[in-house]
């Protein structure tokens, strides 16, 4: 059995930020998680990867529905953007890993 495992290190902390009808990214955590757990507020657009910018075209998740969403490997810093479906709203990503 596979648990998922918050990473609890400083250098692994949450991070939230808001977007409109122009995405909103967070800041970049280093490479290494292998995976990220992801919130929203409002219906979004979201995406993970290295200098990632948010758009229609993206993953729909729904308001307030926990998403796992896999970290792409490459050893680059990377961070999760989000954009509105049809009002503004919070991003909330916290890094994870497979125990």
């Amino acid at each position: 059995m596979t648990f998922l495992a918050p990473l609890n290190d400083a250098q692994w902390t949450a991070r939230s930020v808001s977007y409109t009808g122009t995405a909103g990214n967070t800041a970049t955590w280093p490479a290494g998680p292998q995976g990220v757990l992801v919130t929203v507020t409002t219906d979004a657009y979201v995406r993970v990867g290295d200098g990632v910018t948010a758009t229609t075209a993206d993953s729909l998740i729904p308001a307030f529905t926990p998403v796992l969403m896999k970290v792409p490997p490459g050893g680059v810093p990377w961070r999760v953007s989000a954009i509105q479906l049809a009002s503004g709203g919070t991003v909330y990503a916290k890094p994870i890993n497979g125990e």
